[in-house]
This record gives C-alpha cells, sequence and structure tokens, in this order.
C-alpha cells in the first residue's frame, strides 16, 4: 500500500516536504496525519461506499485519494474538462455515493434534479463540499479500487476498473526506472483526475519519498484543453522541478518558447529537471529532437488506463527516438498477425458493467498497431478503429461528432479529423434542402459545439467540393464514411488551415 510507504517516510524524514501547495504544505509526517484522519471522516461510511474526487489539484486531492485507498473504498476522480452531461454518466454508471468537490456552484446545478444531501468536510486544510448521493449502484469487478473514466470514445465515457495492486505496481516500476529519490521535486502539470499524473506522477513520488508539487491547474497554465506556456515554464521554474509529464501540446509549446530569442536564458533556467515524460498522443520524432537540441530530457512512453497507465518508457539507458521505449519489467507483449498490440500485465479487472477485453490465457488486445525492433524498443504505428488522439492526449471519436452534427438540418454530411493535433478540422456537405450558406453552417457548429466538451469540438470546417458518395470512392455501400478517400482528397487544405492558425 501506499500508506505504508508514506508512514516509513514520516518515520525516518518526518520533516521533508511530501506535498507542495501554492500557499500550504504538508511534511511527510503531516501528510501521514492528514491521511489518518481524513480516514476517521471516511471510515463513517458503509464499506460498498462509492466516492467520486471533483476538484482541482490540490493536496488535499492527494490525502483523500490516498485515505480512500487505505480504507479499500472505491474511487472515481472526476475530469473537470468532462462536459456536465458526461460528468453525470459517470457518477451513475459508477453509483457514486459520496462526492467531494470544490466546484459548488457546478454540481448544485448538475445535481438538482437529483436528491442530495450537501454537508462540508475539512481535508488538509481545505474546506470542500461533501454530498451525500442516491445512484443505484451495480457490482463492479473484484477489487476494484478506482474507476478511471477517459475522455470517451463517444458521448458516453467507459469506466475502466482498476485494481491497487495494478496500479501500485505500475507506480513502483516507474519509481525504480526512473530512479526518483528523496531528492526529486515533481510537478504536477496535468489534472490529477488523469490516471497517468496520479499514478505515474504523484504515487510513483510518494513511495520514493520525494516532493510533489500539486499546483492548481490554472496556476500551471493547464485548464481543459488550452494553456499558458508562460505559466508552466513558471511553474517548472519556481518548483524546481526534476521531474514532469507532459502532453504533446504542452511539451511543443515549452520547445516553441525555449526556441525564441530567450532560448539560451530559458533553456538554462530549466537545467534542473532531468525527466520529463511524454505521453497521451503521439510524440514526432522531430519534437523530441527539437528538446534533445535544448538539452531538455525528454523520454516518451506508452500506456492504456486498462493497464494501470504507463506500459512501456525510454528512460536515460534505454532511449531511442521515435520509439515509446521497452515495457516496464511487469509487462509482457506481442504483436498478432494484423499488427494490433497485445499486452499482459497490471492489466485492469474490468469495465463497470463487468465485461473485460482478454483471452484465455490473459492477454489484452490493445486496439493499437505497431511493432518491436531487433533491440526491444516498441513502436506505434496508429489506431486500429477510426478514435483519434488530440495532442492534448484527449480520445475523440469522430463518429460521436458526426452524428451531433448531421442532426442538425443544414448539414448533411460531416467527416471529422484532428489526430495529434490540438484543435479539430471537419469536412461538411451542406444540406441541399435547407439552403445553408457559410453563416448558417457556422451557427449550426457553434450549436454543437456548446454541447460537446471542448477537446471534441470543431474548430475549423470545409465545405466538401461534392457529397461524399459511393461513386467519388468517399462513401460505401452501407453508408459508412471511407476516411481514407475522404482525407486524401481534403489533406492539404486541412493541413493549411493548420498551418495558417498556427
Amino acid at each position: 500500500m501506499i500508506h505504508s510507504s508514506i508512514i516509513r517516510h514520516a518515520q525516518q524524514h518526518p520533516h521533508h516536504v511530501a506535498l507542495q501547495g501554492i500557499s500550504y504544505a504538508l511534511t511527510y509526517s503531516a501528510l501521514n496525519d492528514a491521511i489518518v484522519q481524513t480516514s476517521l471522516h471516511l471510515a463513517q461510511y458503509p464499506a460498498d461506499t462509492r466516492i467520486a474526487i471533483a476538484m482541482n489539484n490540490q493536496p488535499a486531492w492527494v490525502v483523500l485519494d490516498i485515505a480512500a485507498l487505505q480504507l479499500g473504498l472505491v474511487q472515481i476522480p472526476l475530469p473537470s474538462f468532462f462536459s456536465d452531461a458526461q460528468l453525470l454518466h459517470a457518477m451513475q454508471d459508477a453509483g457514486v455515493n459520496i462526492l467531494i468537490s470544490d466546484q459548488t456552484v457546478r454540481f448544485d446545478q448538475l445535481l438538482a434534479d437529483h436528491p442530495f444531501q450537501k454537508t462540508s468536510v475539512m481535508i488538509a486544510g481545505t474546506v470542500l463540499a461533501e454530498y451525500r448521493l442516491a445512484f443505484s449502484q451495480s457490482a463492479l469487478p473484484n477489487n476494484t479500487a478506482k474507476i478511471t473514466y477517459t475522455s470517451g470514445t463517444t458521448g458516453a465515457p467507459k469506466g475502466v476498473c482498476l485494481s491497487e495492486k495494478a496500479m501500485l505496481e505500475v507506480a513502483h516500476a516507474i519509481s525504480t526506472q526512473v530512479q526518483v529519490s528523496q531528492l526529486d521535486h515533481h510537478a504536477c502539470v496535468l489534472p490529477l483526475s488523469t490516471l497517468l499524473e496520479n499514478v505515474a506522477g504523484v504515487y510513483a513520488s510518494l513511495i520514493a519519498g520525494a516532493t510533489v508539487h500539486v499546483y492548481p491547474s490554472e496556476n500551471v497554465g493547464f485548464v481543459g484543453s488550452s494553456f499558458d506556456v508562460e505559466k508552466l515554464f513558471s511553474t517548472l521554474v519556481t518548483s524546481q522541478a526534476s521531474t514532469a509529464i507532459l502532453i504533446p501540446e504542452l511539451l511543443n509549446a515549452l520547445i516553441k518558447l525555449c526556441e525564441t530569442e530567450a532560448a539560451l536564458s530559458y533553456a538554462a533556467a530549466l537545467s534542473h529537471l532531468r525527466f520529463v515524460a511524454v505521453g497521451g498522443a503521439h510524440v514526432s520524432a522531430g519534437l523530441l529532437e527539437r528538446a534533445a537540441a535544448l538539452n531538455l530530457p525528454v523520454y516518451e512512453g506508452y500506456g492504456l488506463s486498462e493497464s494501470a497507465s504507463v506500459v512501456t518508457l525510454n528512460t536515460p539507458a534505454t532511449h531511442r527516438i521515435g520509439s515509446v521505449g521497452k515495457p516496464l519489467p511487469h509487462v509482457a507483449m506481442r504483436v498478432a498477425e494484423d499488427n494490433e498490440i497485445w499486452i499482459k500485465g497490471a492489466n485492469f479487472v474490468g469495465y463497470t458493467d463487468e465485461s473485460t477485453k482478454f483471452d484465455e490465457d490473459g492477454w489484452m488486445a490493445t486496439g493499437d498497431l505497431g511493432y518491436c525492433d531487433a533491440d526491444g524498443y516498441w513502436f506505434i504505428q496508429g489506431r486500429k478503429k477510426n478514435m483519434f488522439i488530440t495532442s492534448f492526449g484527449r480520445n475523440v471519436s469522430p463518429e460521436w461528432v458526426e452524428r451531433e452534427l448531421t442532426h442538425l438540418p443544414s448539414i448533411q454530411q460531416a467527416c471529422v479529423f484532428g489526430e495529434a493535433k490540438p484543435w479539430n478540422v471537419a469536412i461538411i456537405t451542406p444540406h441541399p434542402d435547407a439552403d445553408a450558406d457559410a453563416a448558417t453552417v457556422e451557427a449550426s457548429i457553434a450549436s454543437v459545439n456548446a454541447q460537446l466538451p471542448d477537446y471534441a469540438r470543431v474548430s475549423r470546417w470545409l465545405s466538401s467540393q461534392t457529397a461524399f458518395d459511393v461513386h467519388n470512392g468517399q462513401l460505401t455501400p452501407n453508408g459508412r464514411l471511407k476516411r481514407d478517400a475522404i482525407w486524401q482528397t481534403y489533406q492539404h487544405q486541412i493541413q493549411a488551415l493548420y498551418a495558417e492558425k498556427e
């Protein structure tokens, strides 16, 4: 248990800072006390209680997380970048009994049509709202400790159930591979509701006795799918971070900042960094080479929620640009005949509907295509299905967005692209019977965007040259979009839009 590691550090180094917030710090001794105090509060609830955490990055988030783990209570981190509909779905799907949050205005409104009782609770010096809810519960897979919801391949994200054992197996492996020590300072850049930051960032650091800097998202410049790179840079410098986890879009912005006329001063100011992990979406080799030229120690990795976050990782000892590194010690990987990657080790215990995706020998299909080279480095070639991942690490199902768009009378057809990009582009066929001009289509897209989470919205669009149909090879006989053919027709125009906005 991670609490056992914290107790050990509290005994050996009681005054060493474990969690550093903006204006509030907890030493290892104080962190242990806070976990015990919070555990006593949570112990009043039945053993089958399911606790949702919906708050900004702060020490209280970590304390509540570990206290729930220590008691064996199932917890559900709720991402702030979810739409209201997604948040409500996650709480209903998981059967949440207790919600603890610092976002009372949002949840008071969201829960207005659902019975709840609201009180307050003090955790790690922070007063938080505690909602008692009455959502019905279904059975969960055995050993479920945490339910993590991805940003969703459809409008309704799927709950991935993880055991404490799986998460700690990954955390210990990361701590060992990265050689985290008491001297390290880890800066949490991603939301703590992101499994990667939660497990590979916080857990891996606390296990080793390091200091974790937990600042609110707006202070690090990262809110939803937008960010201020100057604030990110300031956070890394102020915290004197030695480790951090970034997504490609943040890394790209940081590199651009360091490549300005002030490059020497910016790069030198980050010399305390020794390991910056980047993942969550495809990372171009060119971006990694630019980081290397600035002496930024960036290492690409690969993972899945179903594998408790990290599966493979480049490290200083084993590093090959363009690859996602080698598997962590507890992971086995193989490639099927269709080039899909299958993995085994630290796998999830099932989805909230109790389904799994294992074969009879415990192997799990990833949905990703790739290969392993002669030296054991793994390379990811793309997604097996249509789902794409933006450069912010958000999963987007184009069919979901397209369905919303074509529900409107002004839009007959839509095809959405956005793989490894900061925003999405749609190819639109206006409905011929709706007399839809550009302004009408623009208004329709805006109305759809208002109902979508920011990462799924359409930022720019192009009018199709002709309707997608069987004759031009852009539609199958049963009416499905032939995405590759559409991309081939419009790729230069799409790329021009991205270049234009950059």
